[in-house]
């Protein structure tokens, strides 16, 4: 079994849509970034990118690349993905935490772990999304952007998990 961790965050941003584990959220803001900034995707993609020791999203989707601008990131975690499993490795779980004051996520979540689930080609129970609020404190309780940190559980493939 591999563990991996994943982190990213994003300040918000006026002009773009709000994409947050491939899911459309209405917001009046989306988040700045080069690709769709979809914090969430980012986070799972080091998360299960680091337990298969195959480094970062920035390494392997580098943000100087103008193949990857405005990239669709359940697209760039399904890849990122394909690479673990070429790896020798099957996907078991996700466990994500998306710290957020606005909007409020709760409508939204089983739809994210829906769209990551399939980009991990595996079933929703597989993936647990949650948010938080940072209770008004530092840039995230002043509302300027979202933080997101993830786990990746992965086995060797052949290894029986349940």
């Amino acid at each position: 079994m591999r563990v991996g961790i994943g982190y990213d965050s994003h300040p918000f941003a006026k002009g773009r849509k709000l994409i947050l584990g491939g899911v459309e959220i209405p917001h009046a803001k989306g988040l700045a970034g080069h690709s769709d900034a979809d914090a969430v995707a980012h986070a799972v993609t080091d998360a299960i990118l680091g337990a298969a020791g195959l480094g970062d999203i920035g390494r392997m989707f580098p943000n100087n690349d103008p193949r990857w601008k405005d990239a669709n990131s359940i697209d760039l975690l399904n890849k990122a993905f394909l690479k673990v499993v070429e790896a020798g490795f099957q996907f078991v779980h996700a466990d994500v935490t998306v710290i957020v004051e606005e909007p409020k996520l709760a409508p939204h979540l089983d739809a994210m772990e829906e769209r990551l689930a399939e980009a991990l080609l595996a079933g929703p129970a597989h993936v647990s999304v949650k948010a938080k609020t940072n209770e008004g404190m530092g840039w995230i309780g002043k509302g300027e952007g979202i933080a997101v940190m993830a786990v990746a559980t992965l086995a060797e493939r052949g290894l029986s998990v349940t």
